[in-house]
C-alpha cells in the first residue's frame, strides 16, 4: 500500500465534493473552468519542473536529515543574535498551539482580546524596560526599526528645521553592521544624507535632524549618553537608542538619560535565533510623538455595555488610508514572537528577569578578569554581556579559531588581532570554563578552572537602574507551570483562529498550516544556529533554502531570488530598490515615477514613496479593470523617466484582467519595469506565473500562498523573484556573502530574513511537487466560484470576468442593502461572529463590501455552513427592511452577543435570546463566544492607554472614562 500524500490531507473538498461544486457553478470539469477563469494567452501549457510530491512520513524523514547536517556549536558570536531559553511551557501553548499560531492579525477586537492582552502586555514590558512613555505591538525586525526611527524623526523636524532644509543623520560607527547597512539603504532613495563617525568627537551643524546611538554599542562597551543627549538637543536635534532589551533590566534606562526613541530586539526573551529570525522588534518613543509612530498600538477602550475592551488603536491599517502619504508600509508586524517574549517576562518577572541579566553580568566580569590575567587586553572597561579583545601581537585570531572550533565554539572575529565575545542566559560555568581552556592555551598558560561564579559587577551604581518596573499584576502572579499554563489557555479561549472555523479573509489567504510543516520549528536543530556561523555549520539551512529558491524560481518563472526581505511589504520595497538601481546602472536615474492602479494594496503607494519614487494612480474602469487607456496616456506621458508599474495579478479585485500582458507590454515599451505583488499568488502558482505575464520582479508573501501561519499579525516571509537582467541587483549584507554582484544594501538585519520559517513554505513545496500546486490553485479557484454562485442571488457578486469568473476570491458588494435597511458591512462582519466566522476582509478594496477568500483548504461542508450563514444574515437584513425588526434594536446593529448579554436579567431587546445566540441549529456544537460586545473604536483612540497599568491605578483609569460614568 503506498503512502497518502499530502495534498489528500491538505485540500479540504474530496472529489464527490468537487463533482457538487462543479454542478453548483454549471460545469463539469476543474479545466473547464479554469478556462474560463484564466485568459488562455498566459495559461501554462504543462506542469512546473518540479518532482512530484512526497506523503508527510517521508517528509519527516527527509527534513530530520536536512537538520542533521546544521552542526550546533557553542556560539558566542552575539552582534544581536544570542542563545535563548524558551520555557516549555510557553513553546507547547504558543508556538506550537494552532490556535495562536492559526489566528489572524486583530482587526476584528471582539474574537481577538486573548491576542490583544498578550500584547498589551508586551507593551507594557517594553514600556517599563526602556522608560519611554508608549510603544508600539512589534516591528520587523531590529534594523529595520532602526531605519523606521531615522525617518519618524525626518517626518517629525521642527519648522525650522524643516525650512533649514536639515537633511542630516547621524549614526555612531559603535553599531551593529546590519543597522548600518539598512540605514545605508532606506536613506539611498530619500533626501537624507546618513553621517557615520564617533559620537564623542561629533558635533553637529544646522543641517542635522537626528541621531542614533547603540546601548549597549556593538563592541560591548556602556556608555552614559547624557551629555551627548543635551547636546544633540540643544540643537533641537532628536536621539535615538537601540538598546539590548536584557541589559536595560539592569541598567538605567535610555529615557533617563535623554533618549526620544527607544527600539531593539525583544529575541533575548526566549526567542531562538533561527539563523535570523523571526524575532520581534520593540519600539518606544514619547507620547507625543504617537501619531507617527509607526507600526501597531494595542490600546485599552470600552465596548457598548461599558466593560473593559482592547482594540488596535490609532494607526490600524495606517498605510491603506494615507497610501502614498503614509509614514511607513509596516503591515506584517512580529505579532506570535512579541506574544512569545511578552510571555517570557510574565513567566518570570522583575526577578527572574533580574536574576538572569546578573546571571550573564556576573559570568561575563569572571571572564574578563581572566582573560586580562592570560595578558589579553579588554578594550572596554564598562560592559553588560560583552567582551571587546585584543590579542598579543603573538597571537592571531586564526590561531584562536583553530582551538575553538576543535572545541566547536564560535567567536565574532572583528580584525587579524581582534575578536569579541558575547555570553548570554544559556552560559554556564562548564562553558566559561570551555573559554578559558581556549584562552589559555592559545596565550601557552596553564589552565587554571574556575570553581565558582563570584557576584561581581563592573557597572557603576550611576548607570545601575533603580526604579521599581514590572509591578502589573499579570508580571507578578504566574511563577507555577500551572498557572501560566491556565494564563496561556484563558487567553487562547477568547481568541478565533482556524481552529475554530473558515477565516475567510479576501487577499489574506488563510489556509491550512499542517501540524507537520510546523514541527521543525521546535528542533534545536533549526532555532539554534547563529546567522553568522561559518557555512559547514548551517549546511542544513543553506541546502533547504537553495532548494525552496529553486521551487519559487521554476513557480515563477524568474532567475533569481532573495529572501532577505521580511513581509510582504519589505518584499514590495526591496524589489522597488532593485529596479531602481537597474535605472541607475544604466544611467537612467532620473527613472523615478511608478504607476500603480487605484485598487492597488496601501502598502504599493507606500512602499514607492519609501523608494523615493513619485506616483501616478491609474483608475479603474466601472467593472473594476485597470483602465489600459488611462494606462497607456500615462506610460507615454511619462515615458522619460518611467521607472515601473505595480501591478497585483489577479487584480486586488479578484479577476484575472485578460489585457495584463497588453498592460506590461505598454511599460516595457515605455521604458519601465513592471513589478507583480504577489499577494494573489494562490491564483497562479503552477497554471499561469508573473513571468509569463510579462512581469520583471514579484514579492511572494510565504505567509499567504504558501503556507506560514500568520500568527496573530507575523510573522511573515517577502522573498522577491527576479528576471536574469535584475539578478546582479540582489540585496547584499554585511555579514553573509548573499546577493547580487551589484547588489542594493541590506534591507532587514539577517541575510535570509526570517530564516527558521521557512521550513514551512520548504515543507508545503516539498510534500505538494508540481501536481499538488497546480491542484491546490484549482481548487482554490473552485471554492471561490462556488461561493460565488451560492452568494451571488443574496450578495451581488461585485466583479467578474466576461465568463462571470472570479479568481480566488470575491467581493460582495452590500451598498445597496445598507440604502435600504440601514445594515452596513460592519454589522454583517460583527453579526458573522455569532455564527462562529471570522468576518472577511472589511470595506477593502471597495468601501461598502466583503471580500471573500474560502482557500483551498476548507471542506464543502464549512463551506456551507458559511453559505447558510450568509443566507440566514439575508434574511435578518430583509426584516429590518421590511420592518419586521426594529431599525435599531435588531440582531446586526447589537452583533456580536457574548453570553454575559445572553444570561442577563436585564435582557429588553425585541428578539429572543435563542435568535441572537443561536439562529442556526449547528451553532449548539460550534458556538464561539465573544468575550467582549461591539468594541467603541473612537472611544479608544479619544482616550488612548497602551498599557496594562498596576491594578489600582488601572481600575482609577478605567473609572476615569466618560462612558463608564
Amino acid at each position: 500500500m503506498s503512502l497518502e500524500k499530502f495534498i489528500e490531507r491538505h485540500i479540504g473538498p474530496r472529489e464527490a465534493d468537487i463533482t457538487k461544486m462543479l454542478g453548483k457553478i454549471g460545469l463539469k470539469t476543474v479545466d473547464a473552468l479554469i478556462q474560463q477563469t484564466i485568459p488562455s494567452s498566459i495559461l501554462l501549457t504543462s506542469d512546473i519542473d518540479l518532482p512530484e510530491g512526497i506523503s508527510e512520513y517521508e517528509y519527516n524523514r527527509h527534513i530530520r536529515e536536512i537538520a542533521a547536517l546544521n552542526k550546533i556549536y557553542k556560539t558566542f558570536i552575539g552582534c544581536g543574535y544570542y542563545n535563548t531559553i524558551l520555557p516549555p511551557v510557553i513553546m507547547r501553548n504558543i508556538l506550537e498551539n494552532p490556535a495562536w499560531y492559526t489566528s489572524y492579525t486583530p482587526y476584528q477586537a471582539e474574537i481577538s482580546q486573548g491576542r490583544l492582552e498578550a500584547l498589551l502586555n508586551f507593551q507594557t514590558m517594553v514600556i517599563d524596560l526602556t522608560g519611554m512613555e508608549i510603544a508600539n505591538a512589534s516591528l520587523l525586525d531590529e534594523s529595520t526599526a532602526a531605519a523606521e526611527a531615522m525617518v519618524m524623526m525626518y517626518n517629525m523636524r521642527s519648522r525650522d528645521l524643516v525650512a533649514s532644509n536639515a537633511n542630516k543623520f547621524f549614526a555612531d560607527s559603535n553599531i551593529f553592521p546590519q543597522t548600518l547597512d539598512v540605514l545605508r539603504t532606506r536613506v539611498s532613495p530619500l533626501d537624507i544624507e546618513l553621517v557615520i563617525g564617533d559620537y564623542k568627537n561629533f558635533t553637529p551643524d544646522a543641517g542635522f535632524f537626528g541621531s542614533l546611538v547603540q546601548y549597549p554599542a556593538a563592541d560591548g562597551s556602556i556608555v552614559d549618553y547624557s551629555d551627548f543627549a543635551k547636546k544633540m538637543h540643544a540643537k533641537n536635534i532628536m536621539i535615538a537608542a537601540c538598546a539590548d532589551i536584557m541589559s536595560l533590566v539592569i541598567l538605567v534606562p535610555p529615557a533617563a538619560w535623554g533618549a526620544d526613541i527607544v527600539f531593539g530586539s525583544t529575541q533575548r526573551f526566549g526567542i531562538p535565533m533561527g539563523f535570523g529570525g523571526p524575532h520581534a522588534a520593540y519600539f518606544a518613543t514619547k507620547d507625543e510623538f504617537k501619531r507617527v509612530m509607526p507600526g501597531r498600538i494595542i490600546g485599552v477602550s470600552v465596548d457598548k455595555n461599558g466593560n473593559n475592551a482592547l482594540r488596535m488603536s490609532l494607526q490600524t491599517r495606517e498605510q491603506h488610508i494615507k497610501r502614498e502619504r503614509a509614514t511607513s508600509n509596516i503591515c506584517t508586524a512580529q505579532a506570535l514572537l512579541a506574544n512569545m517574549a511578552g510571555m517570557y517576562a510574565v513567566y518570570h518577572g522583575y526577578n527572574g528577569l533580574k536574576n538572569i541579566a546578573l546571571h550573564i553580568h556576573y559570568q561575563t566580569v569572571l571572564l574578563a578578569s581572566k582573560i586580562k590575567e592570560l595578558g589579553y587586553k579588554i578594550e572596554n572597561d564598562l560592559f553588560f554581556d560583552t567582551l571587546k579583545i585584543t590579542l598579543p601581537s603573538n597571537i592571531n585570531v586564526e590561531r584562536i579559531a583553530e582551538i575553538a572550533l576543535e572545541r566547536e565554539v564560535n567567536f565574532n572575529y572583528t580584525a587579524e588581532h581582534s575578536l569579541s565575545i558575547s555570553l548570554d542566559e544559556t552560559t554556564l560555568l562548564d562553558d566559561l570554563n570551555l573559554l578559558n581552556e581556549i584562552f589559555s592555551i592559545a596565550a601557552k598558560k596553564k589552565y587554571i578552572p574556575f570553581r565558582e561564579i563570584p557576584h561581581n559587577i563592573v557597572i557603576p551604581s550611576s548607570l545601575l537602574r533603580k526604579d521599581k518596573i514590572l509591578l502589573q499584576d499579570v508580571f507578578n502572579k504566574y511563577r507555577s507551570e500551572t498557572e501560566m499554563m491556565r494564563y496561556i489557555k484563558r487567553l487562547e479561549m477568547k481568541d478565533f483562529s482556524l481552529a475554530h472555523s473558515m477565516i475567510p479573509l479576501g487577499s489574506c489567504t488563510m489556509k491550512m498550516n499542517a501540524a507537520i510543516e510546523m514541527m521543525p520549528l521546535s528542533w534545536p536543530d533549526f532555532g539554534n544556529i547563529h546567522p553568522c556561523v561559518p557555512l559547514e555549520q548551517a549546511e542544513g539551512y543553506y541546502e533547504m533554502i537553495n532548494v525552496l529558491g529553486k521551487y519559487l524560481l521554476k513557480i515563477t518563472g524568474f532567475s533569481g531570488v532573495s529572501f532577505q526581505p521580511n513581509s510582504g511589504a519589505a518584499g514590495e520595497y526591496a524589489g522597488l530598490l532593485v529596479i531602481r538601481q537597474y535605472h541607475i546602472s544604466r544611467k537612467e536615474e532620473h527613472r523615478n515615477v511608478v504607476l500603480i492602479p487605484s485598487s492597488a494594496h496601501g502598502t504599493n503607494p507606500a512602499s514607492a514613496a519609501m523608494a523615493g519614487m513619485r506616483i501616478v494612480v491609474i483608475p479603474c474602469e466601472e467593472n473594476g479593470n485597470i483602465n489600459i487607456d488611462a494606462l497607456k496616456l500615462e506610460a507615454e506621458k511619462h515615458k522619460n523617466d518611467l521607472s515601473c508599474f505595480m501591478v497585483t495579478y489577479p487584480s486586488t479585485h479578484g479577476v484575472f484582467e485578460s489585457n495584463i500582458q497588453e498592460m506590461t507590454a505598454i511599460i516595457h515599451n515605455n521604458g519601465g519595469l513592471v513589478y507583480m505583488d504577489g499577494a494573489n499568488m494562490n491564483a497562479q502558482v503552477g497554471l499561469t506565473s508573473p513571468a509569463k505575464i510579462g512581469a520583471d520582479v514579484c514579492h511572494l508573501n510565504l505567509h499567504k500562498t504558501f503556507a506560514i501561519p500568520h500568527g496573530g499579525g507575523g510573522p511573515g516571509m517577502g522573498p522577491i523573484c527576479v528576471a536574469d537582467k535584475l539578478v546582479e541587483f540582489l540585496p547584499g549584507h554585511p555579514l553573509s556573502a548573499t546577493g547580487g554582484t551589484k547588489g542594493i544594501t541590506a534591507v532587514s538585519a539577517a541575510p535570509y530574513g526570517s530564516a527558521s520559517i521557512l521550513t514551512i513554505s520548504y515543507a508545503y513545496c516539498k510534500m505538494l511537487g508540481a501536481p499538488g500546486l497546480r491542484r491546490v490553485t484549482e481548487i482554490a479557484i473552485l471554492s471561490a466560484n462556488y461561493l460565488a454562485a451560492c452568494l451571488n442571488e443574496y450578495f451581488p457578486v461585485l466583479y467578474s470576468n466576461i465568463n462571470g469568473r472570479v479568481a480566488h476570491e470575491l467581493i460582495i458588494d452590500c451598498r445597496a442593502l445598507k440604502t435600504q435597511s440601514g445594515i452596513s458591512e460592519t454589522d454583517i462582519a460583527k453579526r458573522l461572529m455569532d455564527y462562529g466566522f471570522h468576518a472577511p476582509t472589511l470595506s477593502f478594496p471597495v468601501h461598502g463590501t466583503l471580500m471573500i477568500e474560502p482557500t483551498e483548504s476548507e471542506s464543502l461542508e464549512e463551506l456551507n455552513r458559511f453559505v447558510e450563514a450568509m443566507i440566514s444574515i439575508h434574511q435578518e437584513i430583509m426584516e429590518v427592511q421590511n420592518g419586521k425588526a426594529d431599525r435599531e434594536d435588531n440582531v446586526l446593529k447589537n452583533a456580536p452577543h457574548t453570553i454575559d448579554d445572553v444570561v442577563s436579567d436585564d435582557w429588553a431587546h425585541s428578539y429572543t435570546r435563542q435568535k441572537a445566540a443561536y439562529p442556526l441549529k449547528w451553532l449548539h456544537e460550534k458556538k464561539f463566544w465573544p468575550t467582549v460586545g461591539r468594541v467603541n473604536d473612537a472611544h479608544g483612540d479619544r482616550n488612548l492607554v497602551c498599557t496594562c497599568l498596576p491594578i489600582d491605578a488601572y481600575r482609577r483609569e478605567i473609572n476615569s472614562f466618560e462612558l463608564l460614568k
